[in-house]
This record gives C-alpha cells, structure tokens and sequence, in this order.
C-alpha cells in the first residue's frame, strides 16, 4: 500500500488549508503534501503528511519555488500560521466622519 493510501485511511477527507471536503467522486483532488518535501519520508503514523486540496498543495510548493528564484526564507505550514498577528486596520473606522462630509 502506498502513501497515499495509507492517508487515505488515517485522516479525514479534508483539506488542511481551507476545509474544503472531499468525497469518493472527487477524491483525486485531494492530494497527500509531505510537511518536510522529503517524497522518502513516510512514516507509518502519517506525521510527515498533511491532507492538502490541488490548489492549497499547489500554494505550498510555489512559496519554495518563490524562495528558490529569489534567496528569501519560507514560513510555511505551522510556522506561517503562528507568524501572522491579529489584523488591526478598520476601514470603518471613521465611517460616520466620511459620510458627513458631504
């Protein structure tokens, strides 16, 4: 049985990134990333997986074809998610203001 497979069994048919679910007829989406980009990496346990649609798995391999091409560092995965803060711009902040200036 390959990795794929044994995916398959051990988690859920759903997208890591953006909880898109999957079932049997669209199941070919869904794709098994590799956390550490080693394809020889395949414990038993899956810990080195994650259960990626074609467009999220896609998005993940372009930030290191990015970093690639241009010598910048990659957050990716958990990293990325700890990294961004709480947004703080309010663009209606001052609405009321904007309105009267008629």
């Amino acid at each position: 049985m390959g990795y794929r497979e044994k995916a398959l069994k051990l988690f859920p048919w759903v997208c890591g990134r953006c909880s898109r679910e999957f079932v049997y007829s669209n199941l070919r989406e869904l794709t098994v990333h590799h956390i550490d980009h080693d394809h020889s990496n395949n414990p038993e346990d899956g810990s080195n997986w994650e259960m990626l649609c074609l467009y999220c798995h896609d998005h993940e391999h372009s930030k290191y074809t990015e970093a690639d091409q241009y010598g910048s560092t990659v957050v990716a995965g958990e990293d990325a998610q700890k990294s961004v803060g709480e947004a703080t711009y309010n663009p209606f902040a001052d609405l009321k203001a904007m309105m009267n200036k008629k």
